[in-house]
């Protein structure tokens, strides 16, 4: 018997009834097992909380809001602008086609997903906050009332703030987010909970699939051999590739606020394995992490247990009269000092030249990490390192991802936490993520003397090992490299080790950052540089008449140090030595 219409009505509330309680049933079961999450992890977990403001930066937000105030009439022109963009902006939506948005069309890798265009509410939500965040990051450039560092400050708090208000970071505010959580009944926001616990656990947040990735089989494989160590460093000598070999080797010395095998990613972008390729005989310094027994370590220990001994050895080894070095980044600026001191002793000739990968000496202009040197910060991290002789290098990591939050920490917060995806495998950001922990006295020297007070470049501001540093008696050759986008060692500030030294010097420009700058292999045909071989007084001078060259500059560093490399000789082959590289000191993680 056909049903009546009454009858089918009935039915079909019947189903949509049901279809609802399972939906309602769906979302008490995941926000009861997410509350059941978090009381196990804050349960488990609760002794590990981090300290509230450890940068000192709310006595900055604090100042910034009272040098706003003190200007009242500077506020009043900047909040009628903002008024009138806000109008012209509402009037665009009420009458499309019509009256033009106000806010100018960037590409913002946040916004980038259509569905931010083709909905006019989370347009208007993307445009207002562009909107209001070009207002706000334009007060912050006029705090009068501030003294420089303290306007430097403020204008990056403001930044950070700017950077973590955008709507994409919210799931109520993210299109994007919305859908997949339609489309998965809330289990992306379940999936990324759990992503979230484990970071906190964990101390980081992941930002790749670390399972995929192992050191010494598949990064950090270049063969070779530790052929020494002491407390500081193991000592890498790696095998050769060609019959003939120059008869300088190569020392390469990396930050020990990092692990040495960014140099030694992926066959395809290994530095290390290209430079034996070339005939070269390598040797790299894989520097310990710190522990307690590092606990007495300063800068005197970096340059003479360090840099002098590993220099020593190389010659031993190799039978050489002098070696080729490179420094990167702090190794470059400790490498500076190593050079002045064996200038003033005599010893100059055991160096044939350096190489700086994006290092600094003078800190004048040394970027956006200046702001987190002052006495806040330095008391911060005294408490830090009061149980403890060492700085945790998750504390350093997150330092250095501030600088570029938008890129290392919200993009990580959208797609792992609100989006749930899975982590995708890449090797620099494994790398990234293997952070080293480094000696608390050398941290605050570091900070003290040569960030806040830039002693090192001040003839006898510093001394080591007995001997008053004066970088501009450097004699040896200098290969100066500096990175256009380097956000940690900025290019102008790279560009005055030209400055500070006396013997024959080359800068170079790279295209790209702080990594991508360096390790820029020829075959990936990628970032530019730049050459000028006047090398004018100034960095602004060096670009306006500078020459552009496609691709890498490793050739160009490769022929400027084949000229001083000396005639070939039978290919060195590592000894067997200690362990089969990488050894245990890059192994280690915290």
């Amino acid at each position: 018997m056909a049903k009546s219409p009454a009858e089918e009505h009935g039915t079909e509330e019947r189903g949509l009834d049901t279809e609802a309680l399972e939906r309602f049933q769906k979302w008490t079961e995941l926000t009861g097992r997410g509350q059941q999450m978090m009381l196990e992890f804050w349960t488990r977990e609760a002794d590990v909380l981090p300290m509230p403001d450890p940068l000192g930066l709310l006595g900055t937000w604090q100042r910034a809001m009272g040098a706003w105030m003190s200007d009242p009439a500077k506020l009043m022109d900047l909040q009628s602008r903002y008024l009138t963009d806000a109008m012209a902006m509402w009037q665009s939506f009420l009458v499309p086609g019509k009256a033009a948005s106000p806010v100018a069309e960037t590409r913002d890798k946040r916004f980038a997903g259509d569905a931010w265009r083709e909905t006019p509410a989370f347009d208007f939500l993307r445009q207002s906050y562009l909107l209001a965040s070009t207002y706000m990051l334009e007060a912050s450039n006029q705090l009068d009332g501030l003294e420089p560092r303290e306007q430097a400050r403020a204008k990056f708090l403001v930044k950070q703030f700017v950077d973590a208000m955008s709507p994409s970071n919210f799931a109520l505010t993210n299109p994007e987010v919305m859908t997949a959580t339609i489309a998965t009944g809330g289990a992306n926001l379940m999936k990324g909970l759990e992503h979230l616990l484990e970071d906190l656990k964990q101390g980081r947040m992941k930002m790749t699939d670390e399972s995929a990735f192992e050191v010494g089989r598949n990064v950090a494989a270049t063969p070779g051999r530790v052929v020494f160590e002491n407390r500081l460093f193991q000592l890498i000598q790696y095998a050769p590739t060609t019959d003939k070999v120059h008869s300088v080797p190569l020392l390469v010395f990396p930050p020990w606020i990092n692990k040495f095998y960014i140099l030694d990613l992926t066959p395809e972008k290994s530095f290390i394995r290209w430079a034996v390729e070339q005939g070269l005989t390598v040797f790299v310094a894989s520097w310990k992490s710190a522990d307690e027994t590092l606990a007495d370590v300063t800068l005197d220990h970096y340059v003479g247990e360090g840099m002098m001994t590993a220099i020593d050895e190389v010659r031993r080894i190799c039978k050489a009269d002098a070696v080729h070095t490179i420094g990167y980044c702090v190794a470059g600026t400790t490498l500076a000092a190593a050079l002045a001191v064996m200038e003033a002793r005599g010893e100059a000739g055991k160096v044939a030249s350096a190489t700086f990968f994006t290092a600094q000496v003078d800190m004048s202009e040394c970027g956006d990490l200046g702001v987190f040197i002052d006495d806040a910060v330095l008391e911060t991290l005294a408490r830090l390192t009061a149980e403890k002789p060492w700085l945790d290098g998750r504390n350093m990591a997150l330092t250095f991802n501030m600088l570029r939050s938008n890129d290392l920490i919200w993009n990580y917060v959208v797609n792992n936490y609100l989006m749930g995806k899975d982590y995708f495998p890449f090797d620099l950001l494994y790398w990234n993520s293997d952070a080293t922990n480094v000696p608390a006295l050398w941290h605050r020297q570091y900070l003290e003397d040569i960030y806040r007070d830039n002693l090192l470049v001040k003839p006898g501001g510093i001394t080591c090992l007995g001997v008053p540093i004066d970088l501009s008696k450097v004699s040896t050759p200098s290969y100066i490299q500096g990175g256009k986008e380097d956000h940690i060692a900025p290019a102008p500030s790279a560009y005055k080790l030209t400055r500070h030294f006396k013997g024959d010097k080359r800068y170079v420009l790279a295209g790209s950052g702080h990594i991508a700058g360096v390790v820029n292999p020829p075959a990936a045909k990628k970032y530019n540089y730049w050459t000028n071989d006047s090398l004018p007084e100034t960095f602004e001078g060096f670009v306006s008449g500078a020459t552009e060259h496609k691709g890498s500059w490793w050739p160009d560093w490769m022929a400027w140090l084949a000229d001083r490399s000396g005639p070939k000789v039978v290919a060195r082959k590592p000894a067997k030595g200690i362990e089969p590289a990488p050894g245990r000191y890059v192994k280690e993680r915290i």
